[in-house]
Parts: structure tokens; sequence; C-alpha cells
């Protein structure tokens, strides 16, 4: 069970409506969801069913990169109970391909295939199996072609183009066509920095391929209607997002197609992308049936993108009483055959590279490559992880090199509130660096020897291998590190990020009830248990019904970069408001003669009453209102940001920071290599805590997300022939409840003035910081440098 405290915070944070209805901000409510999940009667999009439903099936290039001579057909549509089988050529529209920001990734592949596992044709059959078996008999020869692998054959002259004849935004601002984006940094002069320096340390970092791992697969179910369009239950990350790009390669005004949230199981980024949401329309519009299609675990590690593997170069300087000189360095992340959302992920790479320190004199180059390695893209954390393992790293290194405590080193350059980033924006909001990495320091640590039990031998469980049986503690060291990491809060770089609300007051059965209807797509994170908070807070009832997320309303944008309690539940605030200034509004025109409170006081809606703030009741909401409703739906926009330069970087770029510092304690059998993590414990920064046990929840859940980057996983491609070697869960490891330490929590809030109740984005900051505090607590055990993740017991027994 986790420990938890909470911090007050300075200042009072703006615009919070002292309301005390049961349910509202601040409590820890439980999710209306959360029952039906661990009870296993929650119906996820792979539940779906509809009579008379066909299933789709894809099938994907078993190659990396290769020419398609040929395709054919014939023996899959002879098949009995094959209704439909799609290639590049039955497309219905001009547009062909899609992307999040550039247009790259074909629908269906055409001419070539650009990395191993790209859907090539589809098929509609009466049963999962018979369009299984169908795909199978299509024949495909492929002309196998030259690989691109790495940044060496990336831009080796002569290099073959993964993309010929680009004509996207970024094309312009590349050195070479298999750059998808590049992003400088330069501030300050760091030739005359480096002279200041009394130390100097270089670290070369690689950081490995990591999956999503979302345990429900990709699915969804296409209904074709009447009017020649289609109906689309899916599981999603922006739902407005899809839209757009399904519209023109269908052929169809996006008015033609609704589209509805069905239960997501988890997302972590791999779902921002489009998955099978095309390919179940257009086998749906082609069969005038409804198609169902369901990846297996398999097919979803080549249906979504993962997190860009990176080379990180970098060089630090430091003056002998600890004080940071200059930074350089040099990111180089992996994106695979197709954009996704690499450009903006090579943006928050770079502008996070120094992490939470005072730095003036850096020199930054951040790029993406075009590879026929998987595509990669969104992942929780989003370039900010790959930098911060890397530059913990280096505060390590230069505290060693100094002889200084490695706290007391980050602490002495540690930023706060009014510090210049690299990129010339300046944290204008509380950043307690510094306070969080004191807090989980001055924590006690964990017993030594806990495998040691009284009398009945070691508990194995305790110790590296666990249940393997592979020690009873020879060999074991202990080893404690320490990390801290920087994230942004929302999209960034002058994107339009706004989000929708409708909000909608009404008497149902004598009750004031308020209904919320956005676009967010819940996926695990708790939103629509923060949005009933929200409204009982403004509107001081109890009874609040969640509408379905759809597209029948304005965008909610994506649930990722930490944005959707501060932007939709932004949203629901300022739409919440303006409902309860109409009901005023109602209440003075037919109340207002009879009492002047109507006219004077402050008014307060409060347990289904319009209350003073002195506390006296004036009416029942209910009274007010009659047979009224109030119905509203209104946007809500961040303070707007703006592009990084794209010579120096300087711009106001972000809207919002976030911090978050962890102790990782860790034992390590030496000999056999083996990792056993004790403990990670982690201090926050919230800015206000809306449901406690949801913020606690998430900051264990982006710890464990660290943890096995840190230890266990990678998704392994074969580098001479760009295939994926573990596909699956077998394979593939994640952290399970045996893996998983006691993860101790210390909620700070302070509160953030521009924010929503002073609320601070926080779902991603845990996953930066673990990673590298688990990397730091393994070479204080071993000795070892250890510079690549995740760290395998070959590196750590010298069998390498």
């Amino acid at each position: 069970m986790a420990r938890n405290t909470r911090t007050v915070p300075a200042g009072t944070p703006t615009n919070v409506t002292q309301n005390h209805t049961k349910g509202g901000i601040g409590e820890s409510v439980l999710r209306p969801d959360g029952t039906l999940k661990v009870t296993g009667e929650f119906a996820y999009s792979s539940d779906m069913w509809h009579e008379d439903m066909l299933w789709g099936q894809t099938l994907r290039s078993t190659v990396a990169h290769a020419e398609i001579v040929s395709i054919d057909i014939s023996e899959a549509l002879a098949m009995p109970g094959v209704y439909s089988v799609l290639t590049y050529d039955d497309l219905p529209a001009e547009m062909k391909n899609y992307g999040l920001e550039i247009q790259d990734t074909p629908v269906l592949a055409h001419g070539r295939v650009r990395h191993h596992g790209e859907p090539v044709a589809l098929v509609a059959a009466d049963h999962p199996e018979t369009a299984r078996r169908a795909a199978a008999k299509i024949k495909i020869d492929y002309r196998e072609l030259p690989l691109v692998t790495d940044e060496a054959s990336a831009l080796a002259p002569g290099a073959p183009l993964i993309h010929e004849g680009r004509d996207d935004h970024h094309i312009g601002h590349v050195p070479h066509p298999n750059i998808v984006h590049r992003q400088p940094i330069i501030r300050g002069n760091v030739e005359e920095a480096r002279k200041r320096a009394d130390v100097i340390v270089e670290g070369e970092y690689t950081f490995g391929m990591q999956d999503q791992a979302f345990l429900g697969p990709e699915s969804g179910l296409a209904v074709p209607t009447e009017d020649g369009g289609v109906e689309l239950y899916v599981a999603t990350q922006w739902l407005h997002s899809d839209l757009q790009q399904i519209a023109p390669v269908l052929g169809l005004p996006p008015e033609k197609i609704r589209m509805t949230l069905s239960g997501v199981g988890g997302a972590f980024g791999g779902r921002e992308d489009i998955s099978m949401q095309i390919h179940a329309c257009l086998l749906a519009l082609a069969t005038n049936k409804p198609v169902k299609i369901v990846y297996n675990r398999f097919e979803s590690f080549f249906g979504h993108v993962h997190r860009h593997p990176a080379k990180l170069y970098y060089e630090h300087g430091a003056t002998k009483d600890g004080k940071l000189t200059h930074m350089k360095c040099k990111i180089v992340l992996d994106g695979g055959a197709y954009a996704s959302a690499s450009p903006a992920v090579v943006g928050n790479a770079s502008s996070l590279s120094v992490g939470p320190y005072v730095l003036e004199d850096v020199d930054i180059e951040a790029i993406a490559l075009y590879t026929n390695n998987p595509p990669c893209g969104a992942m929780r954390g989003f370039g900010a992880v790959q930098a911060c393992f890397a530059y913990e790293a280096q505060m390590d290194k230069l505290a060693a090199k100094l002889g200084m405590d490695p706290v007391e080193f980050r602490q002495l350059n540690a930023m706060s509130q009014g510090t210049v980033m690299p990129t010339g924006q300046v944290v204008d909001a509380p950043a307690p660096v510094a306070e969080l990495l004191r807090r989980v320091k001055a924590r006690p640590l964990p017993p030594e020897r806990q495998w040691e039990t009284a009398g009945e031998g070691a508990d194995v469980r305790a110790l590296p291998g666990g249940l393997s049986n592979t020690t009873h503690g020879e060999g074991v060291v202990r080893g404690v590190g320490y990390a801290v990491g920087i994230k942004n809060v929302g999209f960034s770089e002058g994107f339009d990020d706004y989000s929708t609300a409708r909000v909608r007051l009404e008497v149902i059965n004598g009750e004031p009830v308020a209904m919320v209807h956005t676009a967010m797509a819940e996926v695990g994170q708790g939103g629509i248990t923060v949005h009933t908070q929200i409204a009982r807070t403004e509107l001081g009832v109890t009874q609040v019904t969640i509408h379905p997320a759809d597209t029948q309303v304005g965008s909610a944008g994506s649930t990722s970069a930490s944005r959707q309690t501060y932007m939709t539940g932004g949203a629901v605030k300022n739409t919440c408001e303006a409902v309860r200034e109409a009901l005023l509004e109602i209440g003075r025109r037919k109340n207002g003669s009879y009492h002047p409170a109507w006219a004077t006081a402050e008014l307060l809606l409060e347990g289904g009453k319009v209350v003073t703030d002195g506390g006296e009741v004036l009416a029942a909401i209910a009274d007010i209102l009659e047979d009224e409703a109030i119905d509203l739906e209104l946007e809500f926009r961040h303070a707007p940001t703006e592009p990084f330069d794209l010579v120096t970087g300087q711009g106001n770029g972000h809207v919002q920071y976030t911090f978050a510092a962890h102790r990782a304690v860790v034992e390590v059998d030496t000999e056999l290599g083996l990792v056993k993590v004790v403990e990670l414990a982690t201090a926050q920064d919230v800015g206000k805590a809306l449901n406690m046990l949801s913020v606690v929840g998430q900051i264990q859940g982006g710890t464990t997300q660290g943890l096995g980057v840190a230890i266990m996983e990678e998704i392994i491609v074969d580098p001479k022939t760009a295939k994926v070697r573990n596909p699956s869960f077998t394979d593939y490891l994640i952290p399970t409840i045996l893996d998983t330490p006691t993860i101790p929590v210390d909620v700070l809030e302070l509160a953030d003035p521009k924010a929503p109740y002073g609320l601070r984005g926080m779902g991603e900051a845990p996953t930066l910081s673990s990673t590298p505090a688990v990397l730091a607590a393994i070479r204080a055990a071993t000795g070892l440098e250890l510079n690549k993740t995740p760290i395998r017991p070959e590196a750590l027994t010298g069998t390498l």
C-alpha cells in the first residue's frame, strides 16, 4: 500500500468555487467504471457485437523494405464465407494516405512496403478464422530492397530514400530527406563557457524501443448507414483527429462519419495514430455490412507505433564548486518508416534536453530519422523520457568527478520559478525541483536483507530472480540512486490546443441533474470521474451523468500530453460556470424582488440549492428551473504558445511544466546479473489534486512503466532484416506484480495560477525519472557505467 502526503499550496489557486457538495473536487471519488473493470463486466471495444456482422483481417508485409511486384487475391476471393478482399487499387478516394501531421502513411501499401508488418490487403468474412485463412491465401511477390536501419545508413551518400519526393513543410529545414525533422536550440556561447569548466564529462547513451503494452488490443466496429456513411465504434485517444484522417480516404464528408468511443483497455500514446479504423470502414462500405476488426497480440505489435529508440550524445561542464557551466548534446531518434508524431517528439526532446537545471550556455540538436524500422510516435513522456535518461546519468558522472553528493549537486543547479529555459521561455509557475529531491532523499531507506525470514530460510520473492529460486542472498549488493525530470503539459509550439464541453442542467424526478458531454477519450486515466467532480463542485448537484464520448460534440483534443484534466476539465469547469450564471439569471428574474441578496450577495450552488456566501438558502435549483433546461457548449483554450525558431530554437513553446523525482533502491545479484527493485519512492508537484486516489494511481503506474524500460522492456529489431523478433508478451516482458516494488508517493500541491483550480498535468512526469533512478541505483551497486537501457543480465556480468 502506498503512503502519500500532501503539501498545502503557498498561494490559493485562482477561480476555485468554495463548494462542499459531496463528491466534488479534492475528494477521492471512486471511478464509476472501476468495479466493472475489476470484475470483468466492463464492455471493451473488442466485446462489441452486431447482428449479421462480418470479421475483418489485415494482411501485413513479411519483409521490411521491398517492391511489390504482384498481388494475387483469387484464391482468397474463392473461399466460402469471404465477402470482400481489398488492396490499394480498391481504395475509393483520391487521398490514399493519412497521418497525424504529415500524410505519408498509405492506407494499404502501394508499389513498395517500408517496414515489417505494413498493411497490404484486407479481407472481410463471416468468421474470424475464415478471414484469417483467406488472408493467408493472398499471394504477394516481393523484390527486396536495401535497408535503412540507423543513422549511418540513413544519411550515407546515396542512401535509399524512405520517402522520395517529399513535399511536407519540414523538408526545407532538414539537411537530408531521411530526416523527418530537426530542431536546434542555441543559447549563450558554449565554447566560451567550456573555458570556465573545471571538469567536463561526456557520455553516449542508447535508449531501446519501448512498447505501450496496453492490455486491450486494437479493435472496433464499423456499421454502414442508409445515407452511404458509416458509424464507427472504436478504442482511440482522439476521436476528432481520427475523423479528420478517415474522411478524406473514404471520400466522404465528415458529417457522414459518426464516431463513438468504445471501451478502451489502455493507450499510453499507442492509440493516437490510426490502426484499424480506416480498414474497418472500407470493408463495411464495400460489403454494406457491419465489420468488426480485433487484433491479436502479435498483430497489435505491428498495429501501433512505439516509443522512439534513441542515441544521445552529451557533454556537460561544471566548476569545482559544482555549478554547471554548459551543455552540448545531439539526440538522434529513430522514427521508423512513417512520420507519426516524430516532429513533435523532436521538439520535446530538444527543448527539455537540459532537464530541470539552470544552464545559460547550450548547443542542442535533435533529429528524427526515417528508417525501415517499425514506425515510432507518441508514448507516455513523449521525447522527454529519452533525454532524462541521458542528462541524469550525466549529473551522476559530474557529481562523482567533483566528489559531491549526487542529490546536493542536483539541488545546487536546480531550476526554480523564474528560471529561463534554453528556449528563452521563463518558468512562470512553481518549480520545486530541489524540494522534490529533498523529500525523496529524506525518506527512511527500506530495511536491508528483507528476504531473511525468522527460522524459515530465504523468502525468494524478495530476492533478485524471485521465484526462479536462483539465489539465497549470496553475491547480492544493494544500490541507491536518484533522478529528477521535467515534462511539458499540453500541446506545444503554437498548436491551437482547445477542448469543448457541453453541459445540460435540468430537473428529472424532482432532482437537479447535470449531463456532461465531451469527446474526451477515457483510456483509464479517470477523466470521467474528474468531470463528475467538477460538475458537482460548480453546479452544486449530486446527480451527474456522463454522455458517451462521440463526434456529435466539439473536439476534446487527444488524451495525451498530460492535458485532459487541464483542458477538458477546464472546458467542463468553464461551461458549468456559464450554466451556473444562466441559472442564477433565471433565479434573479423569478425571485429577485423577494430577497435583496439575489442582487447584492455572492451566490453559490450547494447541495441542490442557491445559497449566499454567508450560508443563507435562497431557493432550490429544482424550483428555479421547473420545466426549463439550460444547455450550453463552450470551448476552453490555454495561453497561446509559439513555434520554436528553426535556427536558434528560441520561443515560448510550452504551456506548463511539471516535475517529479525518484529514489530507487535495488538489490543486484552481481554474479548472475539479476536485479530486484526494492523500492521506488517518488515526490511530485501536481498543483492541485482533484482526486488524490487517482493522482497516486497515475504516479505509481507511470513509475512502473519507467521501471519496465529500465530493466526489461525492449522491442528487438533485427539489424540485418529490420524485422521485429519479439512481438508477444512471451518475449516482450513487462513488469508484473512480482516485479513492482513498494512505491511511496509524496504529493505536493503548489498551485499554477494560470490553470483550472491551479492544477498541473501529472500523468507523464513519473515515467521520466523512474528509469534513470533505477539505472543510477544499479550503477551504485555494481560500479558499472551502464549507458544503455534496458539493462540486461549480460551487461552486469560482463558476458555481453
